[in-house]
């Protein structure tokens, strides 16, 4: 058994290496400046052979030591964690040495709760967003002159050259331009798109020859989704352009909340695909109450409105943010609105980044925004008949639940108000990493049923409840009651719109009129049910 696992881990790495020509080639053919990329092309082998000896030493680690060891023997279980937390080092050390799409696939899999054990989430979820590798300021310097024909000083009337974020494909730098207006300048790294085709190819490479070598390791569909949405955000006009149309579709479509949220004006003619000029927009983090509350805004306001606006994007626009993380939201007093009546300032959601968004189809949107009613509503029925729509299976739909709520499947359709409500404690947390590691492949089947799409609102909810359990710290469902209300809502508006006589009409009405009696009956048992654990302590 030893002298196959050296075998293997021989074959993976000769096989990547012996097909470095062939990324290498990729990344040329796909260039937008073949000269450079063919320079680049003697880092591709470095960068392929990291990957492959670092994929080679995770596999050998986890068939070697735990070669023998009883199953669900307390040694096998000991064992298990010290391979768990060996390789997601290993892995957060490849991501940072090679960056670019390594980072972006180490930050896809550090928000893989449900999937992944515990030991790669601590390790990856907070360095891939915080400690991201910068570009020196000659690098930033030559990539402006490239997009805007000039150097930053002459561009800009002012120019930090300190960066005040950095992310896997680019930096920000705050400037001011000629007229004086404050901005926020976003540069690509250099040379991102150049090695973006190569790198693909070989993480894809690696992931199947590991998939051929060890069928329950199958991450197919992360390497597929990275294929998929890479190339739209390394285009910063595209970027722009989803920024106008999120904005857009709440004037529109949600003009009850279009005040409350907000995205930076864009200076077209300091744009191209890798440089953005953007409004540089001062606010706080969304996770942090404690900066929050200075600016005399409340953070289950905050939370209220980021599952608000998030449901309505979701469930009534179809165009959705998939990259909620903390460091894309910010949050200030609105500058529009007037404070309440007793003085209380209005909050603001600015949502940045805006290179990562999914198009959700009227069926797809109607039957997710249906299976989400089900959830909160503990409708059992409901739940199968929309997961099998989505493409679970009759046979995976309580698995998808739980993904969803985070949840396992009795308390899903558990009637009471705080079904869905996450503790947080040791044994809550124990529970759902032991529900993840029992069903991993079915998780894995799961996700390679389910669409595409629905993968990147998967990711979206993770996002969402990191941030919503930092802003409340306590166990809350009135998130998943709003999110019931905004569902509900967008299904009553599709039935009024395909309404044809006034019996419809009537009976679509009378059953909007139910689901908010029914949704504040909720409300109300929920405030009941705060108050005496309040009480209590």
């Amino acid at each position: 058994m030893a002298r196959f696992i050296w075998a293997a881990k021989s074959k993976l790495a000769f096989t990547a290496t012996a097909l470095c020509a062939g990324a290498g080639a990729a990344s040329i053919a796909n260039s937008d400046d073949p000269a450079t990329s063919l320079k680049l092309c003697t880092t591709v082998p470095i960068r392929l052979f990291r990957l492959s000896l670092t994929a080679a030493s995770i596999a050998f680690d986890y068939q070697y030591s735990l070669l023998g060891l009883p199953e669900d023997s307390i040694e096998r279980a000991k064992v298990t964690h010290e391979v768990h937390a060996r390789s997601a080092r290993r892995l957060e050390e490849l991501c940072f040495k090679n960056g670019g799409i390594y980072i972006k696939l180490g930050q896809h899999v550090g928000q893989l709760e449900y999937l992944v054990p515990q030991e790669y989430i601590n390790t990856l979820r907070d360095s891939m967003l915080n400690r991201c590798p910068t570009s020196s300021y000659d690098q930033v310097c030559q990539v402006v002159k490239k997009e805007l024909g000039d150097a930053p000083e002459e561009i800009f009337e002012e120019f930090d050259p300190v960066p005040i974020a950095s992310a896997s494909l680019a930096q920000v730098h705050v400037a001011r331009t000629h007229q004086g207006q404050k901005v926020a300048v976003k540069v690509q790294h250099m040379h991102m798109t150049d090695t973006a085709a190569a790198d693909y190819a070989t993480v894809e490479l690696i992931v199947n020859t590991l998939h051929r070598l060890f069928p329950s390791f199958d991450y197919r569909w992360l390497v597929d989704e990275v294929h998929d949405s890479l190339p739209k955000e390394l285009d910063f006009l595209i970027e722009a352009k989803n920024s106008i149309k999120c904005m857009d579709n709440f004037r529109r479509l949600s003009p009850h909340i279009a005040d409350y949220v907000y995205a930076p004006i864009i200076y077209w003619n300091l744009s191209t695909s890798k440089l953005l000029t953007m409004e540089f927009v001062e606010g706080a983090e969304v996770n942090d109450p404690k900066s929050i509350q200075k600016l005399g805004l409340d953070p289950h306001d905050i939370a209220r409105l980021l599952s608000r606006t998030f449901a309505e994007m979701m469930f009534k626009h179809g165009f959705v943010h998939c990259d909620p993380h903390a460091a894309n939201l910010l949050v200030r007093t609105s500058p529009s609105l007037k404070s309440g009546v007793f003085g209380k300032r209005k909050p603001q959601l600015v949502l940045l980044d805006h290179g990562l968004y999914k198009e959700l189809d009227v069926s797809t949107r109607t039957n997710y925004a249906a299976l989400w009613k089900a959830l909160v509503l503990a409708d059992a029925k409901g739940i199968k008949e929309n997961c099998v729509k989505l493409g679970a299976g009759e046979d995976l739909y309580a698995l998808f639940a739980g993904i969803l709520t985070m949840r396992p499947w009795n308390r899903v359709i558990d009637p009471a108000v705080d079904h869905l409500a996450i503790q947080g404690n040791a044994s809550d947390h124990s529970e759902l990493q032991m529900y993840a590691s029992l069903y991993f492949p079915q998780i894995t089947e799961l996700l390679h049923k389910l669409p595409r799409v629905i993968l990147l609102m998967l990711k979206t909810n993770d996002c969402l409840r990191a941030v919503n359990n930092a802003l409340i710290q306590r166990p809350s469902v009135e998130s998943f009651i709003i999110i019931g209300r905004v569902s509900s809502e967008a299904l009553i508006e599709e039935k009024l719109s395909h309404s044809k006589s006034l019996y419809s009409f009537l009976l679509v009405w009378l059953e909007q009129f139910s689901l908010e009696a029914r949704f504040l009956i909720m409300q109300v048992a929920l405030w009941i049910l705060q108050f005496r654990k309040a009480s209590i302590y």
